[in-house]
């Protein structure tokens, strides 16, 4: 015996009418998001030099502080290459036996903030005198061997200047110790050097990504003045400031997206351009240079960003504008 539930009458044509007045706002609103989005950019393809001339004025602006970015990572490579993290000569006093040098070498090389210890005998340290011109009759005339046994002291990776200079104060006051040799004035000043320009590079992507700002408030501007009427008539209709404005918040959006995508292919274009004699100048240093590119997160954000920037832009211009219109 099959059960069934009657439904009242006009109950389920009520709920079905409930869903769909519910559906509809929804749907007609991601509808006008799509034609705004398609509409604007129909708008900015009708006008191809104008809108060519604005992409391309934020690109450059957008495309500068990535360029220091990239050349100031390299400045940093090129640092470390040429010795920006030297290793530390420890020299003992003469006289000190082998086994003395590997006890204090093994006591060295145990610290945190030390990655390699390398002794050099004196034999060693003579036959290097004696490959470099103008040593080897002088070297001859030598009854023994002067030179003290050195430890050559690799600090960690990633120390800091002030961490090297502590290093190296607990090396000169180990026993047995003669002279420290560290050319930590050098780094302290390579340090400072690399310091400024990461705060100029932020000073000057601030105040570029503000002047692309001001080039989309302006462009949107222009675009909302030459379509006032077409603006009062669709506020008289009763259409809301918000669906006016939508086209101009997306024409932002695209001015943005295109411009930051620019931006990257330029970068891109002088990281290609620097390979080259980049790659003559590791040659000369044993292949230890490189070019340090943008990272991946770097080029995918630059587009994103750009076109938030130019949503605000756009919408700070067009908010204001609507708002003398009304």
């Amino acid at each position: 015996m099959n059960a069934s539930v009657e439904t009242p009458a006009g109950e389920a044509p009520e709920a079905e009418r409930s869903r769909h007045s519910r559906a509809r706002p929804v749907a007609s609103w991601r509808e006008h998001h799509g034609w705004s989005a398609a509409a604007s950019l129909r708008r900015l393809a009708a006008r191809p030099f104008g809108t060519l001339l604005t992409v391309a004025v934020m690109g450059l602006a957008l495309a500068l502080p990535l360029t220091f970015y990239l050349l100031l990572g390299n400045v940093q490579h090129l640092g470390d290459a040429l010795g920006r993290n030297p290793a530390i000569g420890v020299f003992l006093q003469p006289g000190q036996p082998g086994a003395t040098a590997q006890l204090l070498a093994k006591q060295i090389g145990e610290r945190p903030d030390v990655a390699t210890v390398t002794l050099k005998t004196p034999q060693q340290g003579m036959d290097e005198l004696s490959k470099m011109q103008g040593f080897s009759d002088a070297l001859r005339s030598l009854d023994d061997n002067p030179l003290p046994y050195v430890l050559v002291v690799q600090p960690k990776d990633g120390l800091d200047a002030t961490a090297v200079g502590h290093l190296t104060d607990d090396l000169r006051a180990l026993h047995g110790v003669d002279m420290v040799q560290d050319s930590g004035s050098w780094r302290q000043r390579l340090d400072a050097l690399l310091g400024v320009g990461d705060r100029a590079v932020l000073i000057l992507a601030g105040l570029l990504a503000l002047a692309a700002l001001l080039v989309v408030g302006n462009t949107v501007r222009v675009d909302i003045a030459s379509r006032a009427e077409e603006i009062g008539v669709l506020m008289l209709v009763g259409a809301s400031r918000a669906f006016v404005r939508r086209p101009y918040l997306y024409a932002g959006i695209w001015y943005g997206l295109f411009s930051g995508v620019l931006a990257v292919l330029l970068a891109l274009l002088v990281e290609w351009s620097l390979a080259g004699p980049v790659a003559q100048l590791s040659q000369a240093y044993g292949g230890t240079l490189r070019v340090g590119g943008l990272p991946p997160w770097l080029l995918l954000a630059v587009p994103l960003a750009a076109a938030a920037l130019g949503w605000l832009g756009a919408r700070l211009v067009s908010a204001w504008q609507l708002r003398k219109a009304a």
